[in-house]
C-alpha cells in the first residue's frame, strides 16, 4: 500500500456549469487521492444510494473512501421542497460537517451541493460555513449546476463545465456506466 500523502494546506474546488462531468471529474480526484492513500469523504446531496454504478466502484476503493448518499426518490420542485427532502439536505450538511471538521479527513466531496442550493434545500450561508470552518488541510470540491457567485468567490478553483455538442441531442439515451 502506498505511504500515505497528507495536505499542508487544504483548497476549495467548485465545479459548475450546464456540461456533463462535473461528479466524474470530482470522482476522477477521490480516485488519484485513494491511490495515495489519502482519506476521502464523498458526500452526495439530491441523490438515492444505490441507484449509481459509482456506489460500487466507491466500495472497491475500500477504506481510504466513505460514500453517504443523502436525497429522496423523484424530483424536488425549486423552493417547495417536501419535510423529507430538508431532513435529507440537513443530515447531508450534518455529514459534511463532521468530515470537514474528521483530522483523519484528507478530502471531502459535496458532490450535487450546487443543486441542493439552487432547489433550496441549504443555503449559501450554510454552505459558506462549511467551507470557512473546516480544517485548514482538508480540500472541499463542491459540485453541481448553478453554483452561486458567493460560492465561487470563496473557492481557490472554479472549473465551469459547458456543453457544446451532446449525443442526447440524436436520441442516445443514458447508459448505465457512463451517465448513472
Amino acid at each position: 500500500m502506498a505511504e500515505r500523502t497528507r495536505l499542508k494546506q487544504g483548497e476549495v474546488q467548485v465545479y459548475t456549469g450546464n456540461g456533463k462531468g462535473k461528479t466524474t471529474a470530482a470522482f476522477g480526484l477521490a480516485l488519484r487521492a485513494a491511490g495515495c492513500n489519502m482519506h476521502v469523504v464523498i458526500i452526495q446531496f439530491m441523490k438515492v444510494s444505490g441507484h449509481y454504478a459509482e456506489d460500487e466502484g466507491i466500495r472497491r476503493l475500500g477504506d481510504c473512501v466513505e460514500h453517504y448518499a443523502f436525497g429522496n426518490p423523484g424530483w424536488v420542485k425549486k423552493g417547495d421542497g417536501t419535510p423529507e427532502d430538508y431532513a435529507q439536505a440537513k443530515a447531508g450538511m450534518d455529514k459534511a460537517k463532521e468530515a470537514l471538521s474528521d483530522p483523519d479527513v484528507d478530502i471531502v466531496i459535496l458532490d450535487e451541493i450546487n443543486n441542493a442550493l439552487w432547489f433550496e434545500l441549504v443555503t449559501e450561508e450554510e454552505v459558506l460555513d462549511l467551507i470557512k470552518n473546516r480544517l485548514p488541510n482538508i480540500e472541499v470540491v463542491l459540485t453541481g449546476r448553478n453554483a452561486p457567485q458567493s460560492i465561487m468567490d470563496a473557492a481557490d478553483l472554479v472549473t465551469e463545465m459547458r456543453e457544446i455538442k451532446h449525443y442526447y441531442t440524436k436520441g442516445v439515451p443514458v447508459r448505465r456506466g457512463i451517465e448513472f
